[in-house]
């Protein structure tokens, strides 16, 4: 093994306390250090966000901390930060930061995705995939891959059902670091075993999730100078169709008011804010029929975030088409198309119909974190055939965002949600 392969492979050995204790005012939340006993030797977090950096995950031991009459996280609900020996059935090289934030953020959003089965693929604790499906788990699982394939490769998958046989297949049959669910059949097991670094988690809680909605936890971000930012987590307002507000402003004496969504795209509208939870600002997202098409992250501009998660649509879009004509993805299609007459015409065949299909955006919905400043993101997405949009509303230049969905043949119909959902 080489030098800098070690690095992935060595344990970095913290040295933080088996105690931590925060007082906030005349209140205190005490934590206890969390650790595993795996193959005869106690661990704890593999290593931080990087090899060299050490980590420690810790659990609330003893709370009954409140702020405005409102009662946040005591412990009670046992997800991540209690996982035990028992819920690691099988450790791989054992979790680190990443891999457990990843099944975190995962948490996050299927907290408000308990109505059907669903599933969250994350990368880089992002998601790259998301789908629910009343047909069940397995469809739910293969929808979220199609969305984004290639991403998906060494990913997490979280899901809110038992995991069967069949999930379990089509999980072996890619690439993957962790599956979390909140139980596993025994020949699904049998299955997932098979691969011996996959890290893989029962977290029974999982198929509970309700339980947690509308309840904040105490979230701190630390400051390079080694100050702290604390606010209470957010929580997100819309967990039913008809907690959106209709897209109404008045300009001038004029009332501007935005075509109401029909049932298919408020279910849709209503998924893909459930999932704008844990996607990293400034972020847009493309659904369809219960499962993410495109989603686009951590942008600095509205419209260029918009301009960037219609080309993702489009490259995941080509990269299908290219995996189930020829098993290649479309990076490998185009080297061997270089050398290939016949893969060199199949490619332009593909990203041909990649164009006029417009990446498969027709028919989607879009939802955005923050609201749009400008019509020009929502005049790219109408120009892509969405059918739908939620976002906060809230700009200055409402009356001209409906304006833009109004014009639109056919019209656009459009929510506000009332509420941004920035995460940084």
């Amino acid at each position: 093994m080489s030098d800098l392969k070690k690095m992935y492979h060595t344990l970095n050995r913290d040295s933080f306390p088996a105690d931590l204790t925060l007082t906030i005012g005349d209140q205190t939340i005490r934590y206890a250090k969390k650790t595993w006993n795996i193959g005869g030797e106690q661990k704890g977090l593999r290593y931080g966000e990087n090899p060299d950096q050490p980590a420690a995950l810790y659990e609330v031991a003893e709370s009954s901390f409140a702020m405005d009459g409102v009662a946040f996280q005591q412990g009670q609900h046992k997800l991540v930060s209690a996982l035990t020996e028992e819920n690691l059935i099988q450790s791989g090289k054992h979790p680190g930061k990443i891999n457990l934030t990843d099944v975190d953020n995962g948490i996050n959003m299927l907290q408000y995705l308990t109505a059907k089965p669903a599933a969250i693929i994350l990368k880089h604790n992002n998601p790259c995939g998301a789908a629910w499906a009343a047909e069940g788990l397995l469809t739910a699982l293969s929808r979220a891959f199609a969305s984004d394939r290639i991403a998906a490769f060494g990913g997490t998958i979280v899901v809110n059902r038992t995991l069967d046989k069949a999930c379990a297949e089509f999980i072996n049959s890619s690439y993957f670091e962790v599956i979390a669910a909140p139980a596993f059949d025994a020949d699904a097991l049998e299955v997932l075993t098979s691969k011996k670094n996959l890290r893989i988690i029962r977290i029974p809680a999982l198929a509970e999730l309700e339980k947690i909605v509308g309840t904040p936890f105490l979230d701190i971000k630390s400051l390079v100078d080694g100050g702290l930012i604390v606010q209470a987590s957010f929580r997100n307002r819309i967990l039913a169709e008809e907690d959106f507000l209709p897209a109404e402003t008045v300009k001038d004496g004029t009332t501007y008011i935005a075509r109401k969504p029909t049932p298919a795209e408020a279910d849709d509208l209503l998924f893909a804010w459930a999932v704008e939870a844990g996607v990293t600002s400034n972020s847009i997202i493309f659904a369809r029929d219960g499962a993410t098409v495109s989603i686009g992250t951590g942008e600095q501009d509205r419209v260029g975030c918009v301009e960037l998660t219609i080309q993702k649509a489009y490259t995941k879009y080509a990269d299908r088409l290219a995996f189930v004509r020829h098993n290649l993805s479309l990076y490998e299609l185009k080297m061997k198309a270089r050398d290939d007459e016949a893969l060199a015409a199949s490619l332009q065949d593909i990203l041909a119909k990649t164009e006029t299909d417009k990446g498969g955006l027709p028919g989607t919905v879009l939802v955005s974190d923050g609201f749009f400043p400008f019509r020009d993101g929502v005049d790219l997405a109408i120009a892509q055939g969405v059918t739908a949009i939620a976002q906060p509303g809230g700009s200055i230049r409402d009356w001209e965002i409906i304006q833009a969905v109004n014009e639109a043949t056919p019209q656009v119909a459009m929510v506000f949600t009332g509420q941004r959902s920035f995460k940084h």
